[in-house]
């Protein structure tokens, strides 16, 4: 297991108990599929790609619990690495993000059809069948600090579609992923531009603040609402009291910053979205090597709760 430092804003949201829809019904531990007898997409919510990220299983247990039941075409609710959200620990949360690898970062037919293993690639072969044969993803995630909600659309137009026809967060981010290893989000005809099949991935704020819980249920509710998939009326008796659709900005990532040795060190602390308006200004020093804005408006993306070499500081955007 990775591990990490307690956390330093308090945890407000615990995981809840998922057992109840381990088995399912369709031969995948924690993936359950509902299948309407009329033509339409097949949707999934999928929650838990990340074991900490625990909004997403609040989400899928409160449509579970509210006899959510598709319209029209398919519905796919599924838990993703059950293994880290079971190691969780409230004195040290962040460490069960996963268990031996990032989940999300597997996606791509070579390391799947591959021969190295994990507890984490083990999943994600008997997870994937059930991502093959869906049309359309909602990924629930959360982040690390407090932050404002986001979409994560990819660089792809059905993306950036799906997440301007959701209406809401106001923060969209385009982006092409991690040299890592491709997320779910990602994967085979999610990302084929020709390809008709959407996806988009929601970080709901800070993993252990209970609005998370709340935005990743009024996201899911959107997401099926788009596509007319469930009772028109549960949607409005569920989002009638929440703000409606608001004016979107599209900040497209050019590219991060990234840490190079264990001496990196922010100038200041960047807020989420901050848009740092001179060139040239000062991010940190990376062993004494400064860092800088590329270009004027830069848009501060989702700056790392600490500096770890290999990893990302911060990404870097413009608003589109």
């Amino acid at each position: 297991m990775n591990t990490s430092a307690a956390a330093p804003y308090g945890v407000h949201l615990l995981p809840c108990d998922i057992t109840p829809f381990k088995a399912g019904n369709t031969g995948i531990d924690y993936v359950t599929t509902y299948d309407s007898g009329v033509a339409g997409p097949h949707l999934m919510i999928n929650a838990l790609t990340h074991g900490n990220e625990v909004c997403g299983a609040h989400a899928l247990k409160f449509l579970f619990e509210h006899d959510v039941r598709p319209i029209r075409g398919k519905l796919t609710l599924s838990f993703a690495n059950v293994a880290a959200y079971e190691s969780f620990d409230a004195a040290y949360p962040y460490a069960s993000r996963f268990v031996d690898e990032d989940f999300n970062r597997l996606w791509n037919e070579e390391t799947l059809d591959g021969e190295r293993d994990s507890v984490e690639l083990t999943r994600a072969r008997a997870f994937r069948p059930a991502v093959d044969v869906i049309d359309h993803l909602l990924d629930i995630h959360s982040v690390e600090l407090p932050q404002p909600t986001m979409l994560m659309s990819g660089i792809t137009a059905k993306g950036r579609a799906l997440a301007d026809a959701m209406g809401k967060p106001k923060h969209v981010i385009i982006d092409p992923g991690h040299a890592a290893g491709k997320r779910l989000r990602d994967y085979a005809a999610f990302d084929d531009p020709a390809a008709a099949n959407q996806s988009v991935l929601v970080e709901c704020g800070y993993h252990f603040y209970k609005e998370a819980a709340d935005i990743a249920i009024e996201t899911s509710l959107r997401f099926l609402r788009h596509y007319d998939a469930i009772d028109p009326a549960f949607i409005a008796e569920h989002l009638g009291d929440t703000p409606d659709d608001e004016p979107q900005l599209f900040i497209d990532v050019t590219g991060p910053v990234t840490i190079e040795t264990d001496n990196f060190v922010f100038a200041r602390t960047f807020e989420a979205f901050e848009v740092v308006a001179e060139e040239g200004t000062l991010i940190g020093t990376d062993d004494g090597t400064e860092r800088r804005t590329p270009y004027p408006d830069c848009v501060m993306v989702m700056p790392a709760r600490e500096a770890v070499k290999g990893k990302t500081a911060v990404r870097l955007g413009r608003i589109v």
